[in-house]
């Protein structure tokens, strides 16, 4: 007989040991061993069974044992230190208040993402975008940085994964209770659960519960649409992560958008939290929240554009994706039924919202609303997430600032990082605290810093080669016991199955692949020549072994193919010792599979890997890095700890692709046999492989630094919150207004500015200049309307390339000499320096100026001159 109902009745925790479900319910227990260490001692089988989640464990635990923990001292001892830690950590200065412009630091940030990856325990996640929204609240909570996270409840999660008996991938959605998850409701001072409703079309509501995550410092609020009051159409709207059609999406990005800035204020109101100063999109899926904080502004007064002024100041975008496939993009006419009169934000013109993010530049579709689009609209500072991801999105929506060279869109990048104390093996924590100490192990890990990495060096090659081994044995029985389940599940007996005893050896080279499953990642590119493949698994005297992960997105039939090939493939009785796929990839997984692997494989296709966090995670753990020169290791790549494949970049069609596939294979092989598998089995005179423990140790030392999630929330908080955050104070609502009709007088006047004619006091540019001469630069433009202070007139100079486009500019602002005459013309003046040798050249443009602007190119708006003029755009030969 089946249950209708399912929930779990906990014991009650005897007095004493209350501390126990404070511990519990923050998060920190994810990242911090001595409590972990501590709920294992609770009792060891459940704390097994329970999948390693404190909640679960004191929801089995017997109420003897509780009893017997209640009388002994050394456990409440352990209880009341562990406890009076987490007290310590939640409430103590840390690197945020410490810094010496604290008071101009915004009081609280409110960080959105679809998707948190925080701890296994609450599987909120899908891939990368989601460890990276959890590495990123971990790191502010350790600097003390005030963040609110933002995010839904997703009631089946992501999936869980298995494989048919075919190597076909199968998905499962186990149904979550938010009860059995380390959550509490949020209540309203009568006990009342907290709410947050939009209105939907047809006089509908759709209302969510708000629930409370507690990481470390950092409150994380997700919204649940699980609730009585909704109908059986809006109770599934967070049932699943990126499930559903259009309107389903939508649905949950309005939610996460517009319920989220509900959700915020809801919780300052009752807990009394600084309301936040900035907002911070992780993706365009939150970018509904932009018109929310409109709305609000309209309610004290201010108009749209005056109110958009306001938003965007204090907003930050981060853009994931490098191609535009990977945007969330909706029907126009969608969009215009869920907003207006009739449905959510009724007081906004809902032609004004669809302006937000509808492709109005060439190439783009006037029908679509797309997300990243409104995000960028919306946020007054936005980036990528490599030095390389910033280059390709400053390309990818160039089309938003006509007329400016993709390098000056004002898009720059904060390159990802991990939290090392989640990803760190504890045994790699344990050989540096015995180094240098826990304490400063535990600060380098959170704060970063060179001088606290390059301990490192002195830890002996013995100590870290036998850390390697360890490591390397740890994953051969985890990957034992894993494969074992999978082929359980796929239908094998247990007679069938005695191989797996001998899969993998613990003195092999062992390489990990592990990632989502796009075509782009090229799971598959190490089939590519199958044979040439054996024969790397199969040497004699350098064999080595591959463990694979990753999931296909559950409508990507070709990404389950790719899958179903490469499972084949290790299906196959000669190599399965030798070559394993691990389904249902995930944060428990990968914890063991970073340390456990000394060569992490990634080659995608470039430049489509935004930045690639798992190599940074692997190599935190002493592994090294083979990889194509995409994201993240194009921008730090060295080959003291690690390999670069060559690419085979530029190509276009599918015959081109197949090629590129096959050079870049057949280069991987190489690197594989000819330089990786003889490094690691080379021996030095003691015995070790002395030149690999030396890649080990510049990898830790060098990487280890620049890889922190601490570095990255550092970075965000000086280039972008910060900023953000002053010109949010700057923008009063009189302020406000006074930008945005500037805004709209330099538009509407905007036609009418011209560069009319331009003259140096060069020879004739037949003749060659001299190298450190300066000529003077004299310009006539027209600015109708306009007066000097709203725009600057620009000398761009530069080496040009064969097309005369100026490379490598350098712009110096001219000042007005005279002017206006009777046409409203005026005559600017100024130095151009001939400071480099080769093809030099200039040319000179006008942009608008404003104190607020945070860039010249944020209204899209650029006078050049005509090509008539001649010496409009001169090049000077020497």
């Amino acid at each position: 007989m089946k249950a209708i109902r399912r929930f779990t009745v906990r014991p009650v925790l005897p007095e004493a040991l209350h501390p126990l479900s404070e511990l519990a319910r923050n998060l920190r227990w994810s990242w911090h061993p001595e409590t972990r260490d501590l709920f294992q001692s609770v009792d060891p089988e459940c704390w097994a069974a329970s999948g390693g989640d404190p909640v679960r464990l004191l929801g089995s635990v017997s109420v003897r044992r509780l009893a017997e923990l209640a009388e002994d001292r050394r456990f409440l001892r352990r209880l009341t230190a562990a406890a009076d830690d987490l007290r310590d950590y939640v409430t103590g200065d840390r690197w945020y208040q410490g810094q010496a412009q604290s008071a101009e630091l915004p009081a609280a940030i409110a960080y959105f993402s679809p998707e948190f990856g925080i701890t296994a325990a609450l599987p909120q996640y899908s891939g990368g975008l989601g460890i990276l929204a959890g590495d990123h609240l971990k790191a502010a909570s350790d600097l003390g940085v005030p963040l609110i996270g933002v995010g839904l409840l997703y009631r089946h999660g992501y999936f869980r994964q298995s494989l048919s008996r075919d190597g076909w991938q199968q998905e499962h959605y186990p149904v979550l209770d938010p009860n059995e998850l380390p959550l509490v409701p949020l209540q309203e001072a009568d006990g009342t659960q907290a709410q947050v409703g939009l209105a939907l079309p047809g006089g509908r509501r759709l209302h969510a519960r708000i629930w409370e995550a507690q990481v470390g410092r950092v409150p994380l609020l997700l919204l649940d649409s699980d609730v009585e009051e909704n109908d059986l159409g809006e109770r599934g709207v967070t049932d699943r992560l990126y499930g559903g059609g259009s309107e389903h999406r939508l649905l949950q990005e309005m939610l996460l958008g517009i319920g989220g800035v509900r959700a915020v204020r809801t919780y300052c109101r009752l807990t009394g939290h600084a309301g936040p100063e900035v907002f911070h999109t992780n993706e365009g899926h939150a970018g509904f929240l932009g018109l929310e904080r409109i709305a609000e502004l309209g309610d004290e007064g201010l108009d749209f554009d005056a109110a958009l002024e306001a938003v965007r100041s204090g907003t930050v975008f981060t853009t994931h994706t490098p191609v535009p496939a990977g945007i969330d993009r909706f029907d126009r006419e969608l969009v215009a039924r869920h907003f207006g009169p009739d449905a959510e934000l009724p007081r906004i013109d809902v032609g004004r919202i669809l302006g937000l993010g509808m492709e109005t530049y060439p190439g783009g579709d006037p029908n679509v609303f797309n997300m990243a689009v409104m995000g960028l609209r919306l946020a007054q500072r936005a980036n990528g997430v490599s030095l390389l991801h910033g280059q390709v999105s400053r390309e990818m929506f160039s089309g938003l600032w006509p007329g400016f060279d993709p390098d000056e869109v004002p898009i720059t990048s904060v390159t990802n990082g991990v939290h090392a104390p989640t990803w760190v093996a504890p045994e790699v924590f344990r050989l540096g605290a015995r180094q240098i100490g826990a304490e400063r192990t535990e600060d380098a890990m959170s704060v970063g810093g060179s001088e606290r990495w390059d301990a490192v060096g002195d830890i002996s090659d013995q100590d870290i080669w036998d850390l390697r081994r360890d490591l390397r044995e740890q994953l051969v029985v985890e990957v034992r016991e894993r494969l074992y389940a999978s082929w359980r599940q796929r239908g094998a007996g247990s007679a069938e199955l005695g191989w797996i005893d001998g899969v993998l050896d613990p003195d092999v080279l062992t390489i990990g692949f592990a990632r989502r499953v796009p075509s782009y990642k090229r799971l598959t590119l190490m089939l590519r020549d199958q044979d040439r493949l054996m024969e790397l698994l199969l040497h004699p005297e350098r064999p080595i072994q591959i463990v694979i992960a990753g999931k296909a997105h559950p409508a990507d039939d070709g990404g389950k193919r790719l899958i179903q090939e490469l499972v084949r493939f290790a299906d196959d009785p000669r190599v399965r010792h030798r070559i394993v796929f691990l389904p249902d990839y995930g944060m428990a997984m990968a914890q063991k599979l970073y340390p456990g692997c000394d060569v992490w494989l990634n080659n995608p296709l470039r430049p489509l890997e935004a930045c690639g966090t798992s190599g940074m995670k692997a190599a935190l753990n002493g592994c090294l890095n083979l990889s194509v020169l995409d994201g993240w290791w194009d921008e730090w790549f060295r080959p003291d700890f690690g390999w670069a494949i060559p690419t085979a970049d530029g190509t276009a069609t599918d015959e081109d692709q197949d090629r590129r596939d096959d050079v870049e294979a057949a280069a991987l092989y190489d690197l594989l046999e000819g330089r990786v598998a003889p490094r690691f089995y080379e021996r030095g005179q003691g015995g070790l492989p002395d030149r690999w423990i030396e890649m080990v140790r510049e990898t830790l030392t060098h990487l280890g630094p620049k890889v922190l999630a601490g570095r990255m929330v550092r970075e965000y908080v000086d280039r972008l919150y910060a900023p953000a955050a002053r010109a949010h104070r700057a923008l009063s609502p009189d302020v406000a207004r006074e930008l945005s009709e500037w805004k709209a007088r330099v538009r509407g006047a905007w036609h009418r500015v011209s560069v009319d004619h331009v003259e140096t006091s060069a020879a004739p540019l037949s003749t060659a200049a001299e190298l450190g001469a300066t000529l003077v630069l004299r310009v006539r433009v027209g600015l109708g309307d306009l007066v000097p202070d709203d725009v600057e007139v620009q000398a761009v100079s530069g080496r040009v390339d064969a097309e005369d486009r100026i490379t490598d500019a350098t712009c110096v602002p001219l000042k007005p000499a005279s002017g206006p005459d009777g046409e409203g013309r005026w005559i600017y003046e100024g130095p151009l320096s001939l400071d480099r040798t080769g093809s030099f050249g200039y040319t000179v443009r006008i942009l608008p100026t404003h104190r607020l602007l945070a860039s010249s190119a944020e209204l899209g708006l650029v006078v050049v001159p005509s090509e008539e003029l001649g010496e409009g755009a001169g090049v000077l030969m020497r």
